[in-house]
This record gives C-alpha cells, sequence and structure tokens, in this order.
C-alpha cells in the first residue's frame, strides 16, 4: 500500500493548526476563509478543462474529497489501488501514485491543496475508465473493432464513488470473469518468467519428427522442458514422450495435433515470451471491451481460432469449425456483439454490392453469360434477361442491377443462414466448399462466417424449443423454398479474437494473429503508456 499523509479529525483547533502546518507549510496558518478562497479558486483553476469534475466540486460546494481531514481513507484506497495499477497492464504514468503521495508530502499552501484535489480526482477517473471498460476506444485503432463499449459517465462515477465505501467501489471496477482473472495470473507468471530469462534458446527451424535425434532434438527438448510441456530428461531421442508434448503443445496453439514438429509448429514454438505477454496484454484490454453479461446461453465465434462454439452456463455444448473473412481491408470479418432471432432455411443469396461491381461485373463484360447461376434483377426486384443488357456502358458506381442465386444445393449459402440483423450484414451460414474446413488457418470468405457443420448447429439452437429440433428444421429443409424459423428466445452472437484466452479447464491456449488487430492494439496500448515489462531500475 502506498504511503499517505494520516489526516485525521484533530480534537481541537489548535491540534488541526498544528497538523496543517505540517502538512501544508506555514500557509495553513492562514485565516480559514483565506485558506477556504485559495483552494476554491485553485480547484476550480485545476478543473476548468472537464466539465463533469468542474461542475462536481462547484455542486458541493468545492468541499474536499481527498485533501480534507476525514479524508484519510478515500486517499489510502485510491493511492494503494493506483500502486497496483501495472496487475491490469494499465498505463501507470498516467495516474502515478508514486507522484502523488509525493505530492502530499510536499504541498506547501493552500493553491497547492487544491491543485492536487484535482489531480486525485482525475486520477480516479481515467483510472476507473481504463480498468473498467478499456484504455482504448476499439474502432479508432481498426475499422474492423465494431465493438460499443459502454463507458460510464464522469460524473456519474464520481457521484456512485462519493455514496459508495471507497474499497469496495474501487474493487468493483475491474472485469470480475473467470477469463479476467486468468489473463491476470497469466501477466505475472510471464513477467516473473522473462524477468528470470525466459524460455532459453529456441529450438531451430528444422523440421523434426519422432525417431530423429542429434543436437536439434536436444534443442527442441530443452525448449519444451522449460516452456513446461515435457518433464527434465536426458533423453537425446525424438521419442515417444516428447512426441506427446509436441502434441500438447499443438493443441493449446490450435495446431493439427500430430506430434509432429514441422515448420508451423517450430514457428510457435519459438516465439518468446514477451510476445506471448503482448497478446495476454491485448486480450486484458479486449475483455475490458466485453459486456458484463454474455448471456447465459450465447454463440461465441473468436475469429483467430476459427470456431463458432453454443455455450450454456458457462460449458460449451456444441462447437463446430468456422471460415471467416479473408486478411484483407474490405473482407476481414469484423468484432461486434448481437442479438440472432432467427434463421434463413434454404436460402437464396443475394450477392453483395461489393461483390457483384468488383468481381462479377468484369466477367459479365468480357461474356454476358458468365456466372449463370446468377439471376440478374432490377431495382424493383424483376429478373432481367442478360440479353437486354449491355453490361460494357456499366461501371461499378452506376451499375443499376443486382444478382441474387436462388435456392439451391449449390446455393453459397447452403441449406441455411444464421441472421443477426446488423448494419454490416454479417451473418453464419452453411456453405458448399467443405474441403476449406481441413485446413487449419481458414480466413477465405467476403466477411460473413461459414461453419463446417451448419445443420448440427442449427439443431442445437432449436433444441431449447422443441422436443424434435431434428424434425423441426427437417419440415422446413424438404419444401426446397427459402423461408425463415425463428428463435423462441434470440440469442447473444459474440464476434471476438483472442489470440490468448483460458481454456474451459484455465489452461492458456494461444492463435496467430491473422489480421495483425493484437499488433496494432498493443501499438496503441504502448503509445498510451502501458509499459510491457516496468524497469526495476
Amino acid at each position: 500500500m502506498a504511503p499517505t499523509i494520516p489526516f485525521r479529525p484533530a480534537p481541537a483547533r489548535a491540534a488541526w493548526v498544528m497538523l496543517a502546518a505540517l502538512v501544508f507549510g506555514l500557509a495553513a496558518l492562514m485565516p480559514a476563509r483565506a485558506q477556504d478562497a485559495a483552494f476554491r479558486q485553485a480547484v476550480a483553476e485545476a478543473a476548468a478543462g472537464d466539465a463533469a469534475v468542474a461542475g462536481f466540486y462547484r455542486d458541493s460546494g468545492y468541499a474536499a474529497l481527498w485533501t480534507g481531514a476525514d479524508d484519510a481513507d478515500r486517499r489510502a484506497a485510491l493511492l494503494a489501488v493506483l500502486a497496483r495499477a501495472q496487475d491490469h497492464a494499465l498505463p501507470v504514468s498516467r495516474y502515478d501514485a508514486a507522484a502523488l503521495t509525493a505530492a502530499f508530502r510536499t504541498a506547501a499552501s493552500e493553491r497547492d491543496r487544491g491543485r492536487l484535489e484535482v489531480a486525485m480526482t482525475t486520477a480516479l477517473l481515467d483510472y476507473a475508465r481504463d480498468v473498467q471498460t478499456g484504455v482504448l476506444v476499439p474502432k479508432k485503432v481498426d475499422p474492423g473493432m465494431l465493438r460499443e463499449v459502454a463507458v460510464v459517465d464522469r460524473r456519474q462515477q464520481l457521484d456512485a464513488f462519493l455514496a459508495a465505501e471507497p474499497v469496495a467501489f474501487l474493487r468493483a471496477l475491474p472485469p470480475h470473469s473467470p477469463v479476467y482473472a486468468a489473463l491476470m495470473r497469466e501477466r505475472m507468471r510471464l513477467a516473473a518468467l522473462i524477468a528470470r530469462g525466459g524460455w532459453g534458446p529456441g529450438a531451430g527451424d528444422r523440421p523434426l519428427a519422432p525417431g530423429d535425434g542429434g543436437a536439434a532434438v536436444v534443442a527442441l527438448r530443452d525448449r519444451l522442458v522449460t516452456m513446461g510441456y515435457l518433464r527434465p530428461t536426458a533423453s537425446a531421442v525424438y521419442d515417444t514422450g516428447m512426441e506427446a508434448a509436441v502434441r500438447r503443445f499443438q493443441i493449446d496453439h490450435g495446431l493439427p495435433p500430430d506430434g509432429v514438429a514441422g515448420e508451423t509448429t517450430l514457428v510457435e514454438i519459438n516465439v518468446p515470451p514477451e510476445a506471448r505477454l503482448q497478446s495476454v496484454v491485448v486480450a486484458m484490454e479486449r475483455e475490458r471491451w466485453m459486456p458484463d453479461d454474455l448471456g447465459p446461453r450465447h454463440i461465441w465465434v473468436n475469429l483467430p481460432d476459427f470456431t463458432a462454439v453454443i455455450v450454456d452456463h458457462g460449458r460449451a455444448t456444441f462447437s463446430t469449425r468456422a471460415v471467416v473473412g479473408k486478411n484483407q481491408p474490405d473482407q476481414r470479418t469484423p468484432e461486434f456483439s448481437d442479438m440472432m432471432e432467427y434463421m434463413v432455411v434454404n436460402p437464396s443469396w443475394s450477392v453483395p454490392r461489393s461483390i457483384t461491381t468488383k468481381e462479377y461485373l468484369p466477367l459479365l463484360q468480357r461474356n454476358p453469360n458468365a456466372a449463370a447461376h446468377l439471376k440478374i434483377v432490377d431495382r424493383a426486384g424483376n429478373v432481367v434477361s442478360r440479353g437486354a443488357i449491355d453490361f460494357r456502358r456499366y461501371t461499378a458506381a452506376n451499375f443499376p442491377y443486382s444478382m441474387r442465386q436462388a435456392p439451391s444445393d449449390s446455393n453459397a449459402l447452403g441449406k441455411v443462414k444464421f441472421i443477426f440483423p446488423n448494419p454490416w450484414n454479417i451473418y453464419l451460414h452453411d456453405t458448399p466448399q467443405k474441403a476449406l474446413f481441413a485446413n487449419d488457418v481458414r480466413a477465405y470468405s467476403h466477411g460473413c462466417i461459414r461453419l463446417a457443420d451448419p445443420v448440427d448447429f442449427a439443431h442445437a439452437l432449436l433444441a431449447p424449443q422443441t422436443d424434435d429440433p431434428e424434425g423441426l428444421f427437417a419440415s422446413y429443409l424438404k419444401t426446397g423454398a427459402e423461408a425463415g424459423l425463428r428463435l423462441a428466445a434470440p440469442v447473444p452472437v459474440h464476434l471476438v479474437y483472442f489470440t490468448a484466452y483460458p481454456s474451459s479447464k484455465g489452461r492458456m491456449t494461444w492463435r496467430r494473429d491473422v489480421y495483425g488487430r493484437d499488433a496494432a492494439i498493443f501499438a496503441a496500448l504502448a503509445e498510451a503508456g502501458v509499459v510491457l515489462i516496468p524497469d526495476q531500475g
């Protein structure tokens, strides 16, 4: 806990005068009215640039929140929390507990006290915002991070603090999810590991397989031991123990668990702990952006994990592989939360405008009969004969038609799509391109999310509202006609992007930064003052 000046109510005016003089110097011996005027003026001047703070003090008659004789508990609670801000990977220089503590020791006038009063309030508000809802605004870092974060109004925050017990209020600010707690523990573990020298030398880049031996295997063995995947051993052979260790590593890192140290596996094994720590710090910031309540039943789509999961009361009850948007500026899948309301069985595919004009129009200009599986539709919704259109007359800007694919086995959306209405027209859907799900990295779509097992996903979603979800879905499917099937209770959908995340068993798992978003977040955090490893000097 940071040291504080022990302000306490004095039993007599003389005692208070002596204490005040010790803290604030000879200025404390000024007449009370002059002291009050100097303090008020300093507070007003210091708070002038912050409407919330200025209004708070004005409405309270400039009563001290931190620097008064009765404010020791409040003061101590905040300074103690600020002193541990690094535990949350926050920009500690923004609220510098050491500087505030020193300011209490050196304040020599009522004006000093007034400025310190506002500095403490500002520190509280900055810390509360950062630890509660994040240091950054997501979409200012990357336009694909569309998550809306519910930031608490600064004046409301101050009023709530004033009405609360200080320690309890401050403890309630950070996320209380098990995920955040696990990330904090991992941050501390990795920081301590790095301070001890990290994981030592890398494992090299020569692919290795069971039965191999020699120096390269020894290097791999030592790396796996220091990373905690293999018990210490003197073996210089890629034996069954090393194969099992590599398999465990691959599972934790989202790689095919074949037990072979191939090129991709070695790249991940050689990632330094500092990079893993960056992933954890970014994940903590991302967790601060998430809503407190994900929903007792919700859908969790972690883009770099390429999966879609149904979660019921904290337990994954269904999981399927997913294909997400390509790593191109206009095709990356965005991040946001919404409510899934219904599914469309036997969907038609309305080709997005961007695909129509960028991909299909050039084809049609060369050959009007190209992409014959798609209908040309005018603005009134009527199908138009291709022979009646001179496609060469149009550009991407003035092409007046849209394109649509009727329901069929070859439809781009397959048998079903899952709708959570949003301005970006993102949804989950089936696909006839099943071969893509066999790949390790599955970033191939134009932004929507394709599912490997969409029919089973539909059955799982329908299970709470019918005793026969398979029969209900099949009754819609067999008609061959496009039809909406509404969910009895809308289900929250969270499109997220975590490259570091604890498993259900509490073990940390890691994924690759496929869109480079984590790198952008960490750069922004560093610019804001977040330090990966504080200087111990």
